[in-house]
């Protein structure tokens, strides 16, 4: 096992990176989770590179389930946003085959020495009216209407019994895992907290124990000041490529003022700041990496009643650059093929000023 660093030789702020990183592979630690990846300048891309990469594309003329929510059959909506014309522009449904069924608490399924339950919960998904354009293409207020949906929808999931965790992520492209090319954001509302937010929340609260600060603002302060890795930012919210990137122009989105660890909590103000950090950011990777596949999602701290002062709330989005193979397999260690400081300078060429 390969232990997480807790203490380092000068201060709680990590060294300025190196001037040049041509030569060199170089493994990183993500100062959260303790987890390593590998730069790995041997094989490394131009940014442009990443644009001409051929990709698995759904079939646009295939029956759009979405279009038409009763004609295809799909649940009643529990929210439904309307147009001043009576036109929907937002609508929740659940999903209509989900992975995890209704119920009010999960009951004991062991078996010898295996440890299982019930899987219960809330499976729900946020459509959009319009099938072709994708959060990067919306119009602001159409952006800040989805995390609007966002957080009503966790607030009224979030105190069900059988409910300790709400995750809420976006698939983007056949390869990032939607199947359906109509843009859609899913919501889980689960029994279980996720290993990696378990991870997260363990490596904030450790750090904060042997730094005596928050890991999320050490590494916000450090960003801001270097902007080497930074992406975007405007009043409340600061995005930028995280210093180990787990894979290429891997983007995290943070709050930059409120130390919330609970989305559901965010503000109206927020929500517009937010919409733009988000449009801004996967428009420039659509522009600059030619509408890669990706996923984003939101990490927040469990809603189960425990506070978790340590944490921060914010969106990670990953690109679908890679594929894992044998050695990623088998580590568990991630391989990025471009430095992130190379892809947040290159992001940076396509932001809106």
């Amino acid at each position: 096992m390969i232990e997480k660093k807790t203490e380092k030789a000068t201060s709680d702020v990590p060294k300025k990176p190196k001037e040049s990183r041509e030569t060199e592979s170089e493994l990183r630690q993500d100062i959260i989770t303790g987890d390593w990846v590998v730069i790995a300048t041997g094989r490394a891309k131009r940014p442009d590179e990443f644009a001409s990469q051929e990709r698995i594309q759904n079939d646009r003329n295939a029956p759009d389930p979405f279009s038409d929510l009763q004609a295809s059959g799909q649940k009643e909506p529990v929210l439904i946003y309307r147009r001043s014309d009576g036109e929907w522009s937002l609508a929740v449904i659940p999903n209509l085959y989900p992975a995890f069924t209704n119920g009010r608490v999960p009951h004991d399924l062991s078996e010898g020495p295996y440890f299982a339950m019930s899987g219960v919960g809330f499976h729900e998904v946020i459509i959009t009216r319009d099938s072709r354009r994708s959060i990067a293409d919306l119009p602001l207020w159409q952006v800040a209407e989805v995390i609007d949906a966002y957080q009503d929808r966790y607030l009224s999931l979030m105190t069900r019994k059988s409910v300790k965790y709400v995750q809420i992520f976006h698939n983007h492209g056949k390869e990032a895992g939607a199947s359906i090319p109509h843009p859609h954001s899913q919501l889980m509302a689960i029994p279980i907290i996720s290993p990696y937010i378990d991870l997260q929340l363990r490596g904030a609260e450790l750090y904060r124990k042997n730094h005596r600060s928050n890991v999320f603002q050490t590494i916000l302060d450090y960003e801001a000041e270097t902007r080497t890795r930074f992406v975007f930012e405007n009043e409340h919210f600061f995005a930028f490529c995280p210093f180990a990137s787990r894979v290429a122009f891997e983007t995290w989105i943070i709050p930059k003022k409120s130390a919330n660890p609970y989305f559901e909590r965010i503000t109206n103000e927020e929500k517009l700041s937010l919409a733009e950090a988000l449009q801004q950011t996967l428009s420039a990777i659509k522009k600059g990496l030619g509408d890669p596949p990706y996923n984003f999602y939101l990490n927040t701290a469990p809603c189960d009643g425990k506070d978790y002062p340590y944490y921060r709330w914010h969106i990670e989005i990953l690109p679908k650059t890679a594929v894992w193979a044998g050695f990623e397999l088998s580590t568990g260690v991630e391989v990025s093929t471009i430095q992130p400081e190379v892809a947040a300078e290159y992001l940076r060429g396509y932001i809106e000023s």
